[in-house]
């Protein structure tokens, strides 16, 4: 075991993996992504990074753990039937399995993550 570390003052030379949510799962906005993994564990099950996307609103569903840390921009993440949850820079949250509900960003949204799959 190492350290990860999230290089955000030079993440723009780094390589990432463009992607936005499914067309279905899109409620309003053309959000668009982008996802740099700086560290994938051995079993494929743990992975860290930075992910990003522009503004939008889509339907999550999430089998996984995953700890956020909202570096820029603005984003509400609804549990179905509770209240909106307003996150901004220096937020941090864990989302656990079993949540579903929406992921609505506000202002383009920068976060680090750790994610850990069933």
């Amino acid at each position: 075991m190492g350290i990860v570390s999230f290089p955000l003052d030079r993440l723009e030379s780094e390589r990432f993996e463009a992607g936005a949510p499914s067309p279905e799962r899109v409620i309003f906005g053309t959000p668009a992504f982008r996802t740099w993994t700086f560290e994938e564990s051995a079993d494929g099950k743990t992975f860290a990074g930075v992910w990003e996307s522009t503004p939008g609103m889509w339907r999550i569903a999430y089998d996984e753990w995953e700890y956020c840390s909202i570096v820029s921009g603005v984003s509400i993440v609804t549990r179905d039937g509770e209240a909106p949850r307003r996150f901004g820079a220096g937020d941090a949250f864990v989302i656990q399995p079993g949540f579903a509900g929406t992921w609505e960003v506000v202002e383009t949204t920068r976060k680090l993550f750790v994610m850990r799959l069933p």
